[in-house]
């Protein structure tokens, strides 16, 4: 008897440094493209999976979230199982969860949170690649007023990478934007209900830019008003940005409970946000 296909929703961790980014690319080293070579050992077929975003190359992620759609009688925990012993040590399957054919990954998120990682002076090999080494001594209290600036609903053209005429909606909430210093890192915290193409990089940028004094806080009201790209926004390197964690509202999907040892799933309680 065949068993019905199961839509998985999946949280992954992984060191963006190892790979050419998240989507599949030809002859490149992909996040995805090494998930589905996996699945498909799994499956002994093809698997496609839908991520929540992409993520570049050199970016990191610790809750990216992604789903796809297979028959699998042994149970979520199994199949986790199978995750750990095929994947490469830079990427790590954290949960892995059956949910209702109307979830979506990308198409459901209700927000994203992003941290970035900024060390003030020389890193040490152990941490230089997941951070930016920032030399020159940085304002932060003139940094938090620009961060006050830019925090709210806004139309934020000019602080994504975005090329040429562009029909995608540019207005974001940007909810949560916080700078956090413990020694040496300091850690910028954005949340907002949707982030643009190299948005979150070029908003650090920006902060960097006036926590070195190179440009004062009103001009940053300027940029933001004018919605157009200038030199004055810099996009901060890769390697200091996480994408921490995808949320989804609740009554968007269900969740389905396995029972245990039962070939297929049944629907359960709703899913919390992972």
């Amino acid at each position: 008897m065949r068993t019905k296909s199961t839509r998985w929703k999946c949280v992954c961790a992984y060191d963006g440094g190892k790979f050419a980014g998240w989507q599949s690319q030809a002859n490149s080293n992909t996040l995805q493209d090494v998930i589905e070579g996996r699945l498909r050992q799994i499956f002994g077929r093809l698997v496609r999976i839908h991520g929540s975003g992409r993520t570049d190359a050199g970016v990191h992620a610790l809750g990216q979230v992604f789903h796809f759609d297979a028959e699998w009688r042994h149970g979520p925990e199994k199949l986790l199982a199978a995750f750990r012993n095929g994947l490469p040590a830079a990427i790590q399957v954290k949960s892995v969860r059956a949910v209702g054919a109307d979830f979506h990954a990308r198409f459901q998120t209700s927000g994203k949170r992003y941290e970035y990682r900024i060390h003030l002076g020389d890193a040490d090999p152990f941490t230089r690649p997941y951070c930016w080494p920032v030399y020159k001594p940085l304002n932060l209290e003139a940094m938090r007023a620009a961060a006050a600036v830019l925090q709210g609903r806004h139309d934020f053209r000019a602080f994504t990478a975005l090329n040429g005429p562009e029909r995608e909606d540019t207005v974001r909430d940007l909810r949560r934007l916080e700078l956090l210093k413990r020694g040496r890192l300091v850690r910028v915290i954005a949340e907002a209900d949707g982030f643009l193409y190299k948005m979150m990089r070029s908003l650090v940028g920006v902060l960097v830019t006036v926590g070195e004094e190179k440009l004062p806080v009103a001009q940053v009201r300027e940029i933001l008003s004018s919605c157009r790209r200038t030199a004055l926004v810099q996009t901060a390197p890769p390697q200091g940005l996480f994408l921490v964690k995808v949320f989804y509202n609740k009554r968007k999907f269900r969740a389905i409970a396995e029972r245990p040892h039962a070939a297929t799933p049944t629907l359960g309680q709703r899913a919390s946000n992972e």
